[in-house]
């Protein structure tokens, strides 16, 4: 089953004597893992319950999530979490961060521990459940600027490190990948990279270990090949890229290979919807944050569901893809919330995506 390019309606109104020799693209609608009027959690979530955390997101979310409790300290923040992911490439906690070493210890050693306890939380809760399931690890590019070398600076900072961090990554996720459909056969995994330091990475904005100076420019065909060894790694799960971050390069994330960008809304700006329309256009996914990370007054469905159907309508595609392209989610993590705030914004999100079907701006 087919529907027509979502942007075929407003090149008609745009060109009306054209409208005769257009053939519109044909896009599948079932192209995603998910059903209209999805939403989903982001990755972080406060406490340091595992399993209430995954009640939760089983409870709450019609797309549940894995979520990681960074509030348990050393190896269950997002870096430590992906580094325990690592295949060959030991890292251990230094004052200044993670860093690369000889040999596994103790914390690479508690960073897995918190994974296996999420894991086996995650097979009892999910015991039945078909359907998609989201997990989180941070993106390679992130990655090399926040771990160090052995001597100190960062891995960023040679190319050579960063390739073979690269492919250790491609390996470890590709074994956890195949660890998360071991544990719940129904699932069809969307496996999120978090990349909220690609902006500075292409922009030459990512300090140097001491702070006192700036790493340069990584080229945009390279940030694009590292990304894509570790998306191509993924296959079949359904690959997005998350960034809360300012200035995600859509071109980039989307020639990658990334099937979804997941961005917060108010972080985008006028100037890179064209290059999110281009990647809409094309089918990507949209995870679109749209309910604070921190406590706050939720407003109602409505004014939740607004960002989106608005950001919809001045792209120019058709309502009735709406609802099927777009998953609603919190603007970033929830860490920084209580818990009674957490599972009410993942409530709120849900419900907020119901409108994106129901009334979606026609």
């Amino acid at each position: 089953m087919t529907s027509v390019d979502p942007s075929f309606s407003s090149r008609q109104h745009a060109c009306p004597s054209l409208v005769s020799f257009i053939i519109p693209k044909l896009v599948p609608v079932n192209e995603y893992p998910w059903g209209e009027a999805t939403a989903t959690g982001v990755g972080s979530y406060p406490g340091d319950d595992h399993m209430e955390a995954l009640r939760t997101a089983f409870g709450e979310l019609p797309m549940p999530y894995l979520p990681e409790l960074p509030a348990r300290g050393v190896g269950a923040d997002m870096i430590g979490r992906t580094a325990g992911l690592l295949v060959e490439l030991p890292v251990e906690v230094q004052p200044s961060g993670w860093r690369v070493s000889d040999r596994p210890g103790r914390d690479l050693q508690r960073a897995l521990d918190h994974l296996r306890r999420d894991l086996d939380g995650l097979e009892e809760v999910a015991q039945g459940y078909t359907g998609p399931l989201k997990i989180q690890a941070c993106g390679p590019w992130t990655l090399a600027g926040a771990v160090e070398l052995r001597h100190g600076d960062k891995l960023l900072s040679d190319p050579g490190a960063v390739r073979d961090l690269t492919e250790s990554l491609a390996e470890g996720l590709s074994r956890h990948v195949a660890d998360v459909r071991r544990r719940v056969p129904g699932a069809e995994p969307v496996v999120q990279l978090d990349e909220p330091g690609l902006p500075g990475v292409l922009a030459g904005t990512v300090r140097t270990a001491s702070g006192f100076g700036r790493l340069p420019a990584v080229d945009p065909q390279v940030a694009r090949e590292r990304l894509r060894t570790v998306i191509d790694a993924l296959a079949p799960a359904f690959p997005i890229v998350h960034c809360c971050a300012p200035g995600l390069p859509f071109d980039v994330v989307r020639t990658a290979g990334a099937r979804g960008v997941s961005v917060d809304a108010a972080m985008l700006r006028r100037r890179d919807e064209d290059h999110l329309g281009e990647a809409v256009e094309a089918g990507t996914a949209l995870f679109l944050g749209v309910v604070p990370g921190t406590d706050t007054r939720l407003p109602d469905v409505g004014v939740v569901a607004k960002p989106a159907v608005e950001l919809w309508r001045r792209l120019g595609f058709a309502p009735a893809r709406l609802a099927a392209q777009v998953v609603l989610t919190p603007a970033c993590g929830l860490a920084g919330a209580s818990p009674a705030y957490a599972r009410a914004a993942l409530a709120r999100c849900r419900e907020a995506a119901r409108v994106l079907r129901e009334d979606p701006g026609e």
